[in-house]
């Protein structure tokens, strides 16, 4: 059985931050933002909650490990303790497909004493390795591959996408 895609344009990423922003009550103290897919959505929600505490996270994990469940996180980038202490830190990605980037990084903002709140666009709850945590905020569920126009041209080779014509 194929997969399905949604090829999302500029406006859509616009409706989802603004189904997504109504969910989120209260102040943020900080913003911490997961390279590269939260940066942009990130940065739509810091300005409409005026917030300029902002913050990323740059985290991977080994792609050769058969059993992706077994994989150690590498953080080439990860705020100070100091920064995210005492603080209510709202974590962005672009989505929660599977959920170890995202738990991993809510992992350690609780270990340097941050209360973490997640948002994400896309919620995958049929692939996540965690089916008793989601995100705190998301604006679709969905289980189809989401291209974000952000990623229309980089590693699309071959893949028809509708209304984009090449450079």
């Amino acid at each position: 059985m194929p997969t399905r895609q949604e090829v999302l344009t500029w406006g859509d990423i616009v409706a989802l931050v603004d189904h997504l922003m109504p969910q989120m009550r209260g102040l943020f103290d900080a913003l911490l933002l997961i390279t590269r897919g939260g940066i942009i959505p990130g940065g739509m929600i810091a300005e409409r909650l005026d917030l300029s505490y902002i913050l990323t996270a740059v985290v991977r994990f080994p792609t050769e490990i058969a059993d992706k469940r077994l994989a150690w996180p590498t953080f080439l980038q990860f705020p100070e303790g100091t920064l995210l202490r005492d603080r209510r830190v709202l974590i962005v990605d672009d989505i929660w497909s599977t959920g170890r980037t995202i738990t991993t990084v809510i992992g350690r903002v609780e270990a340097a004493g941050g209360r973490a709140e997640t948002a994400v666009l896309h919620y995958k709850p049929g692939s996540s390795l965690f089916k008793q945590a989601g995100p705190t905020y998301y604006a679709a569920i969905t289980d189809a591959v989401i291209i974000y126009p952000w990623k229309v041209r980089r590693g699309m080779e071959g893949v028809p996408l509708p209304g984009i014509q090449p450079i």
